[in-house]
């Protein structure tokens, strides 16, 4: 098996030569396709591939894949395009009470250790403890010491599984300003990151209750913090990261030199900003609604040159399709989405959030794309078509007749940039 390129992001780091990995937090068939391929193709690349507690746990999560499914899914991809399973790293990202934060803490975290158990059996072996989120009749932000010791139980569920499955042991992400999964529901103009000597409190804590608890072998493998470090997505706005803000807790990884940072809502930074981010401590990555953004742009651009070639094909068929399925099930954006019946129409399309991404996998969603693959398969687009309604994408990819090789190509642009930042900003 290859090196697991986690255990070397602080050595690399602390060596002066950087290098960073990319988080895949999706579970879109396309995207982890597309993932795959490039991993394919470049022999040296590791996979990590992550999936979080919203999305996927032991009760199904909205993909309604428990995470040995999700694994198995992600393995059966891989296994028809030909990838080594063994280059895969599997994480559980938000793993903690937050699908069940409605409830008590006991209820919730009871839950939680049932759903960390059941990553680690499944394979999953990178785990980022996240107890930072306040349960029923707590405040929303919970102490550093309450954090730690509710992170340091999942991580006494996640070693019990592990020995007992035989597993390779888990490594851990901690922290305790952890981001909103998915992006916040606001418009954002500035953002404070962590201040460096919040960051050293959270490690010293962690440090401090895993030893009392007996888990000093399991610190050990805690291989990065996670911190605000100023890049943020909102449904209308992305904050570019600014790296003179984060100096401060780039300079603490000095004292900590075990230690790398974990960058959360890197959707939509530049491919200078990513490379920045890695060159300054924060090498892995996190990106998720940024991709499946980027497919439904090809989608919708797609649908658009259909209306427009071919005849029984109809008015932006795919796009009238997906306003009806997210109002008929409102669940994933009603209380994200506000302003007036316009403004929510266009964030339900169109937002940062991409929480559009919720219903593809709607199986009245699935018929329209599909409908649309089919009707664009074999069909050449013009390249004056492909100019008007995809121009991000090379032009001559439309005569080949191929809708979901574009669609992979979207989906490729916005990895190739986490490749080209994970290596110093070289292609």
């Amino acid at each position: 098996m290859m090196a697991n390129p986690l255990a070397g992001l602080a050595t690399a780091r602390r060596n002066g030569a950087p290098y960073g990995i990319t988080s895949i937090c999706s579970a879109h068939p396309l995207v982890i396709q597309t993932a795959i391929r490039r991993a394919v193709a470049d022999k040296e690349t590791i996979l990590l591939i992550e999936a979080t507690c919203n999305q996927v746990n032991q009760f199904g999560g909205y993909t309604g894949m428990t995470p040995d499914l999700f694994v198995a899914f992600v393995l059966e991809i891989a296994s028809r395009e030909g990838l080594d399973p063994q280059r895969i790293i599997f994480g559980g990202d938000h793993l903690g009470p937050n699908p069940w934060r409605a409830e008590p803490a006991a209820q919730a975290m009871s839950k939680a250790e049932a759903m960390v158990t059941a990553y680690v059996w499944a394979g999953f072996s990178k785990i980022h403890l996240d107890a930072s989120m306040g349960c029923a009749g707590e405040p929303a932000a919970l102490d550093d010491e309450t954090i730690a010791t509710r992170a340091v139980r999942l991580a006494k569920a996640a070693e019990k599984a592990a020995r007992a499955a035989g597993s390779t042991l888990p490594v851990y992400i901690i922290g305790t300003e952890v981001p909103a999964p998915g992006g916040v529901d606001h418009p954002i103009s500035d953002l404070t990151p962590t201040e460096a000597a919040a960051a050293r409190r959270t490690i010293e804590v962690h440090r401090e209750i895993f030893a009392r608890e007996g888990l000093t072998e399991a610190f050990g493998r805690v291989i990065a913090v996670v911190v605000q470090p100023g890049v943020e997505f909102g449904s209308q706005n992305v904050v570019p990261y600014a790296p003179e803000k984060s100096n401060g807790l780039t300079g603490l990884l000095d004292e900590q030199p075990s230690l790398v940072y974990e960058a959360h809502s890197t959707d939509y930074q530049s491919r200078t900003a990513l490379t920045a981010l890695v060159a300054n401590g924060f090498p892995i990555l996190k990106v998720g609604p940024g991709l499946t953004f980027a497919l439904r742009e090809a989608l919708y651009g797609l649908d658009l040159i259909a209306s427009e070639m071919v005849a029984d094909y109809g008015d932006r068929s795919l796009a009238r399709t997906m306003e009806r399925v997210m109002l008929a099930a409102p669940g994933h954006w009603h209380s994200h989405y506000h302003g007036s019946e316009t403004s929510r129409y266009l964030q339900r399309h169109y937002s940062y959030s991409d929480r559009i991404r919720y219903y593809w996998s709607n199986p009245t969603a699935i018929a329209a794309v599909d409908r649309l693959r089919k009707a664009l398969t074999g069909v050449a687009i013009p390249e004056t078509l492909m100019r008007q309604f995809l121009p991000t994408l090379p032009a001559e990819l439309g005569p080949a007749g191929n809708p979901e090789a574009i669609s992979h190509a979207a989906i490729g642009q916005v990895l190739a940039d986490y490749d080209a930042a994970c290596h110093g900003g070289r292609d």
